[in-house]
């Protein structure tokens, strides 16, 4: 490669890493405290994937994916999930028009390109279902035609952890669409005294302006994929994915495509982090959400107090001494 194509690379990487580090900055004048996770969420539309947020009510769920939407100049639609929610709500659907004479697609509200999921594990597993196309395939199908959704395309659902009633647990294979979950926590006191002096006044979302475009998104997406990865972080990569499947506690391991997940995440933290290869540190520091929802521990792990990351650290352990 010459001079002038490494310096053309660089110049164009250095313009996507301020561009993730501006939209970071803009939620942050919402969500006060929360830099990693906000990172997380930007890792993971870097990335084309899509974000699971666990979390109590009143963290900051929905202000978060709201901030986001509107740091990047791009549509967006809320879903309030509830049990009466349909399919077709979601994906669209086929109705006869007088003045044609013909069946016309009416679009749902995934025809965005930030999706919020609100609390969606309110509606029922067949209203959860008809996400897995679109999350997979960034289309939707309805009456045998086929629809693409705008792209850049994301879905950022949330959940509460501790509420149970009236609410359907995620399969494992929605969950397995998540390309990431987090969670927020509660800020300390510092940051909750900065969060209602900065709210003491105007809503500081109602002056929240765009800092990016959609394009620039695309262009960070296709920055993410050129991100070199040594043959030996491959070997890494699966070993960490091989080891949570065989431990004893772990009734189902990370599948396949946890392991190009974490590979995908490393890759971002990468170039977020104003390199242009993926070191183990960055599968280290993505591995717990990226693997956390897609392993499912054994009834047993529970009377033993073996959880997830226990798991995932040790996998990361195990997978780092055979690699040395």
């Amino acid at each position: 490669m010459s001079e002038s194509m490494n310096y053309s690379t660089i110049k164009t990487n250095e313009h996507a890493i301020r561009c993730m580090r501006a939209i970071i900055g803009n939620v942050e004048k919402i969500i006060v405290g929360k830099r990693f996770a906000v990172s997380l969420v930007m890792a993971t539309l870097a990335c084309r994937g899509h974000v699971l947020i666990e979390d109590v009510p009143g963290v900051g769920k929905t202000s978060l994916v709201a901030a986001l939407a509107r740091s990047v100049n791009g549509s967006f639609k809320r879903i309030q999930f509830t049990p009466d929610i349909m399919p077709s709500d979601i994906t669209g659907y086929s109705a006869f028009s007088p003045k044609t004479g013909e069946f016309e697609y009416r679009q749902g509200a995934v025809m965005s390109q930030f999706v919020l999921a609100d609390e969606i594990n309110r509606t029922s597993p067949k209203t959860q279902s008809s996400l897995l196309e679109v999350m997979e395939e960034n289309q939707v199908t309805v009456d045998g035609q086929t629809y693409s959704v705008p792209m850049p395309f994301i879905v950022l659902a949330t959940q509460n952890p501790v509420e149970y009633l009236g609410t359907y647990a995620l399969p494992e294979a929605q969950l397995d669409r998540f390309f990431m979950k987090i969670t927020l926590g509660y800020p300390d006191s510092h940051e909750e005294s900065r969060m209602l002096d900065r709210f003491k006044g105007r809503n500081p979302m109602d002056e929240l302006v765009p800092v990016a475009e959609g394009d620039d998104i695309i262009r960070i997406q296709e920055l993410v994929e050129l991100i070199h990865v040594d043959p030996e972080i491959n070997s890494f990569i699966v070993a960490v994915a091989r080891y949570t499947r065989e431990m004893e506690d772990v009734q189902l391991g990370a599948s396949p495509r946890a392991s190009l997940c974490l590979f995908r995440a490393a890759q971002a933290w990468a170039l977020f982090n104003e390199r242009d290869y993926v070191i183990p540190d960055d599968v280290i520091h993505m591995a717990p959400h990226v693997l956390g929802h897609r392993i499912l521990m054994k009834q047993e792990a529970n009377v033993k107090k073996v959880r997830v990351q226990d798991v995932i650290f040790k996998a990361l352990e195990l997978a780092a001494n055979v690699n040395r």
